[in-house]
């Protein structure tokens, strides 16, 4: 099949069931989920007020990042772009490993959304108990908080089950509800009182410029902005995705911004003085009832009807992203079996045009999430830095297409050329280096899990498994990965200390442009991307046709 500058790939399997505001509300269900319930607590541990910086600058690389995948997202409305872009561009190598981290980072979300909620249910039942590890408290599931955990990820699993349709409705009165409730939050704390003082008392930015820096990725602050690719994802299940990807995606990021900074503004100004002296400033800084800060906020400042709406909320919102990036990590398998990188089997859907091979799959791995991370402290930095690590990969695609296919009919296009792919693409590079050795560290032990199933899927495939373009995708993606990984191990966050913040910023504006030169000089020719979209395009057709027959 032919394809022209005007052609883009048609999912053809999944339902196109997701409005304009459906589809922003999926990016703003999962980006206010647990994060905003724990996070203004924590970047106050590690920034102190200057917290505040972090999310104006955390909102800022994720919206580069977020512009680049809109105007894929807008190319090719497929679901499970974030996978599937890499291949049109690199290949089988690219695809198969931004694949298996977009997967893991995907399938790890609903666990620490249910280890959320059942946190701040620990005021009314002992599902949680306190720890100390590596000197930061950390609340970790008991036997009982286990039971509830596998009952919640089965509850995630049902309502997607049913279907996007369902999905979309259910998440719109959820999306509402969150909204009201962080808004209510915010007002009603600048409202009742605002100790000014607690921004100079121990100082503005009592960490430096590195504790400004450290809690981007490891207090919850890009992990709270990661459900804007909900807009990417579902792309495939929109119905004018020329309209409906760029606005999800640019609208989700930068209302959600805005909210998370008067969030913090207002937190720290709700804390009492007493309790920061009392823990001799913002690192320990601790109150009665801290496992749900923002609900002992409101109990401390006497507001019990806001408490009570926020031990409910802290269910709902929760729930909601979970059962969202379940919906997520079931398409990120899906694409990656229709691309051959896994078993074909993950791309069966039922009959409302759900992966559900794949969702078996994601309540199965999810479940043993639990086992070595049984705490929402203890899984967000790694969450964090394998999805933005997959992430980095889009402007690269974007910055190849833009050369392999100039005439490609681009509904939303970024301008300045290659300016924001390669911000997006440093962006990506300093939140991981910021992220810390000892969590990159498991991330590479992961990928390097993923680089030994793939000979054994490959092996067991009967001779489906795809060529694995090793020119385009491994000659930029190992030593990416490698360097990443010696830039962290020598970094002063987790390692040796031998490059400090300052360097960094230099040592990765190099190491990206190495990279991001090396990516496009061994791209796909023009032909053999065409090629990639061709087929893409000629398989939606058929699975159209099997779509008319079952309905």
């Amino acid at each position: 099949m032919a394809v022209t500058s005007q052609s883009a790939p048609v999912e053809g399997q999944l339902r196109r069931d997701v409005g304009k505001i459906g589809l922003l509300f999926a990016g703003v269900g999962s980006i206010i989920g647990s994060g905003w319930l724990f996070s203004a607590l924590r970047a106050a541990h590690t920034a102190g007020p200057a917290a505040v910086i972090s999310w104006a600058i955390a909102t800022v690389m994720i919206l580069l990042i977020g512009l680049c995948f809109a105007e894929l997202g807008t190319m090719f409305p497929i679901s499970g772009g974030v996978v599937r872009f890499p291949h049109l561009s690199f290949g089988s190598f690219a695809s198969y490993t931004m694949g298996w981290i977009t997967w893991l980072a995907a399938v790890s979300v609903p666990p620490i959304e249910v280890e959320a909620a059942l946190q701040y249910a620990t005021k009314y039942l002992p599902l949680t108990t306190k720890h100390l590890v590596a000197g930061d408290t950390t609340y970790t599931l008991t036997a009982l908080g286990g039971v509830f955990a596998v009952v919640g990820m089965a509850v995630f699993v049902v309502l997607n089950y049913i279907g996007v349709k369902y999905f979309a409705q259910i998440n719109n009165v959820a999306v509402w509800w969150k909204l009201a409730v962080i808004i209510l939050v915010i007002v009603a704390f600048l409202v009742t009182v605002f100790h000014g003082e607690n921004f100079s008392s121990f100082g503005f930015m009592p960490q430096g410029w590195g504790g400004v820096f450290t809690a981007i990725p490891t207090a919850g602050i890009v992990f709270s902005f990661l459900g804007f690719r909900q807009g990417v994802e579902l792309a495939g299940e929109t119905k004018n995705p020329r309209v409906n990807v760029p606005f999800a995606v640019i609208g989700s990021v930068l209302l959600c911004g805005v909210i998370y900074i008067a969030l913090e503004i207002a937190f720290i100004g709700a804390v009492r003085p007493e309790d920061l002296l009392n823990s001799h400033g913002w690192k320990e800084l601790a109150f009665a009832g801290d496992f749900g800060p923002l609900a002992a906020i409101a109990t401390i400042l006497g507001l019990s009807w806001l408490a009570t709406l926020l031990y409910i909320d802290a269910v709902i919102s929760p729930a909601d992203t979970g059962f969202a990036y379940t919906a997520v990590s079931t398409r990120v398998s899906y694409a990656m079996g229709k691309n051959r990188n896994a078993p074909h089997s993950l791309t069966k859907t039922n009959r409302q045009g759900v992966p559900w091979i794949s969702l078996v799959l994601t309540f199965i791995v999810g479940l043993i999430f639990f086992l070595p991370f049984p705490s929402w402290q203890s899984l967000v930095t790694f969450i964090t830095s394998a999805t933005v690590l997959s992430f980095g990969t889009g402007p690269l695609v974007l910055a190849a297409l833009r050369r392999q296919l100039p005439d490609h009919e681009r509904p939303f296009k970024l301008p300045g050329g290659d300016l924001i792919p390669f911000l997006a693409f440093y962006s990506s590079n300093m939140i991981v280096f910021w992220a810390g050795w000892t969590t990159n560290l498991k991330i590479g032990v992961c990928i390097a899990i993923g680089f030994v199933l793939w000979p054994i899927f490959h092996y067991s495939s009967k001779g489906q498994a795809p060529h694995l373009d090793w020119k385009a995708g491994a000659t930029w993606i190992l030593p990416w990965l490698i360097g990443n990984g010696v830039i962290s191990y020598l970094s002063v966050y987790d390692g040796t200390g031998l490059i400090g913040p300052e360097w960094g910023f230099l040592i990765n504006l190099i190491w990206s442009a190495i990279i991001y030169l090396t990516a496009l000089s061994v791209r796909f020719s023009p032909q053999r991307v065409r090629q990639q979209v061709s087929e893409t395009t000629a398989e939606a057709a058929e699975e159209e046709k099997e779509l008319n027959k079952a309905y």
